[in-house]
């Protein structure tokens, strides 16, 4: 995903919410509908959220120092994450609680065309924002459906807002559906009903947030399409016979480190092992641009110490599955990898 296509999403979500939350508060004070009080923290909320987005997208293009050699691009993965905790807590506890204030002790809405007038222009706002994240996001997700799109995607900025817009939009249908049944009904219970489900909802997406975002913290490799890239980059055929092992790591969404042993002939030359590793990393940069940093060791291939202990990620009980090793010139080393997602 582009840095550019996440902004302005999360620039189009921040003025449509920024716009709602000010509309929805002056509806509260008008109706006193807890509804539209929820959904007015909600709106700001989501503003101090996409404001986060962006100040991660800055900081993340600071330059490596001799403290962050691998520089800053988890900065916008630190930032989605802080996100997921403001949806949680200032989001949805906060809903739950004047949800349940409100069923505690209910109260007639006042001035009701207040709340369904602001509901209205909130869903079309959304809807607008909504619309905004949809197109960017197709610009890279392909043929991925919208699940995988946000499990899989390396760049957290596009499937958050998807996520809080889409939260926005059926929190405001909830809202409206509240505020529509308690003045039906004359019973203000229905409000707070309304507003205990926004909160529910919130805390549902804040939670898919936090287990996604978590993933991409600790660390995620490539995606199956890349890594496949890489292994058919590093491989000439000529001076580097095969992939021993292989490691592929996300610095940020857009930065992927590679390092791999490959093996290379045994009566070549360091110069020539030099020029093939440095032909070998062009390639791989040709393939995938986003692998900027690049480690390759060279090594004799020895298939008896291949197999008893060269891939860190194997146990003395657990065969090589051959997640992270290109197939051979010759020898079958194991099934193709799997993506892991998040």
């Amino acid at each position: 995903m582009s840095a550019s296509g996440g902004t302005k999403a999360i620039v189009a979500a921040l003025a449509a919410n920024l716009s709602i939350a000010v509309a929805k508060f002056v509806a509260f004070l008008f109706s006193g509908s807890s509804s539209m009080l929820a959904e007015s923290v909600h709106s700001l909320a989501d503003s101090g959220n996409q404001g986060l987005l962006l100040l991660g997208g800055k900081k993340a293009k600071r330059e490596a120092t001799p403290e962050h050699p691998f520089g800053y691009g988890r900065e916008r993965y630190i930032y989605a994450f802080l996100v997921s905790i403001v949806l949680f807590s200032v989001g949805g506890m906060f809903a739950v609680y004047e949800g349940y204030e409100k069923i505690k002790h209910p109260h007639e809405i006042e001035a009701w065309y207040w709340p369904v007038g602001v509901l209205i222009f909130a869903i079309i706002a959304e809807l607008f924002s909504f619309r905004t994240a949809i197109k960017e996001s197709n610009q890279t997700r392909g043929d991925r459906s919208w699940t995988e799109f946000v499990r899989r995607s390396k760049a957290p900025e596009l499937p958050v807002v998807l996520l809080e817009d889409l939260g926005a939009l059926v929190g405001l249908i909830l809202a409206l559906g509240g505020v529509g049944l308690a003045l039906a009904t004359g019973n203000g219970v229905w409000d707070g009903i309304g507003t205990l489900c926004i909160g529910v909802l919130l805390i549902l997406i804040a939670i898919v947030l936090a287990v996604e975002t978590k993933s991409l913290l600790l660390g995620e490799s490539a995606g199956l399409e890349d890594v496949e890239k890489i292994k058919a980059s590093v491989v000439d055929g000529d001076t580097v016979t095969r992939i021993i092992h292989m490691r592929t790591l996300h610095l940020g969404p857009e930065e992927l480190l590679v390092a791999a042993k490959i093996a290379v002939r045994h009566d070549e030359t360091a110069a020539e092992v030099a020029d093939a590793i440095n032909a070998a990393e062009n390639r791989i940069r040709e393939a995938v641009p986003i692998a900027r940093v690049i480690y390759l060791e060279p090594d004799i291939y020895n298939a008896a110490a291949a197999a008893t202990g060269t891939n860190p990620g194997r146990t003395a009980e657990a065969p090589d599955t051959g997640a992270d090793e290109a197939p051979d010139t010759g020898a079958d080393e194991g099934p193709a990898p799997k993506d892991s997602g998040h």
